[in-house]
């Protein structure tokens, strides 16, 4: 622990340096890159992960039983490259479901828990982080190196793509904004954040590869439900609701747009 948190204090201390040299965008944009690389030498997402380990193996809740046997559509327990083929239809809830809405899933059928206390606090901050971003974390990182595979294989994965297509072009709220307004045009950043065209099969393997993601601004790990609906938040849209369907429909999208692209999360940013 004490070595990630060194890393990346070295890695933030060399940051401030470069931006308040005055070098030019492309030196600063060099420099941010090494920024990266520096920091991806010790993620404090590990830390997470971890506990999540831990989270998934516990017996817990009123039938007092682990998550081991939690299917993520690979079998019951198996983890190993799960998280690259979701959002995924699941027979047994008729549904199609990210890896989000699959834990509130398996914690209410498995462990017996009350679904409203499970998604009270999906999302928790840097003194207390929430269950669900410990058990992401585990998660995901069981998935590195897998290559996202998402299939459109039945008729609610299609309506499911479609929706989130829609969805990421729609256009409302009181400036005008979609999701296109941001990720829609090449070479384009706010602040020194590259901002990828998440509708090209490149763009999109840039963000879905890398989140669920630990954030170094505010010493936190977020998942992709929070990534969303920070951006619906920037946009001062109504925020979503956690594992809604139309954010759901919007990560299949994204990750069926993302396919072939190698999973590298949990990412770390800025």
């Amino acid at each position: 622990m004490r070595k990630t948190l060194t890393t990346v204090a070295i890695a933030c201390a060399a940051f401030v340096s470069m931006s308040a040299s005055g070098q030019t965008p492309e030196e600063v944009k060099k420099g941010v890159e090494q920024y990266r690389e520096m920091l991806e030498l010790g993620n404090p997402a590990e830390l997470y992960a971890l506990k999540g380990e831990e989270l998934w193996k516990k017996k817990r809740g009123p039938k007092n039983v682990s998550l081991e046997q939690c299917d993520l559509g690979k079998g019951p327990g198996v983890l190993k490259g799960a998280y690259a083929e979701m959002p995924r239809y699941f027979a047994d809830t008729g549904k199609v479901q990210d890896l989000e809405s699959r834990l509130v899933t398996c914690q209410v059928t498995l462990q017996g828990m009350d679904a409203k206390a499970v998604t009270k606090r999906p999302f928790g901050n840097a003194d207390k982080p929430s269950e669900n971003e410990q058990l992401v974390a585990y998660i995901v990182s069981q998935s590195y190196g897998v290559p996202i595979n998402i299939r459109l294989d039945n008729a609610k994965m299609k309506e499911a793509y479609e929706i989130g297509k829609r969805l990421f072009f729609y256009r409302a709220g009181p400036w005008d904004f979609s999701c296109a307004t941001c990720h829609a045009e090449e070479n384009t950043r706010i602040r020194l954040q590259d901002l990828p065209v998440l509708s090209n099969a490149a763009g999109a393997k840039v963000a879905m590869t890398t989140w669920p993601a630990y954030r170094v601004s505010n010493s936190q790990l977020k998942t992709m439900e929070w990534r969303l609906n920070d951006c619906y938040r920037q946009m001062r849209f109504p925020e979503p609701n956690f594992a809604s369907d139309s954010m759901i429909a919007l990560t299949t999208y994204l990750a069926y747009t993302a396919n072939g692209g190698v999973y590298k999360g949990p990412g770390i940013k800025r």
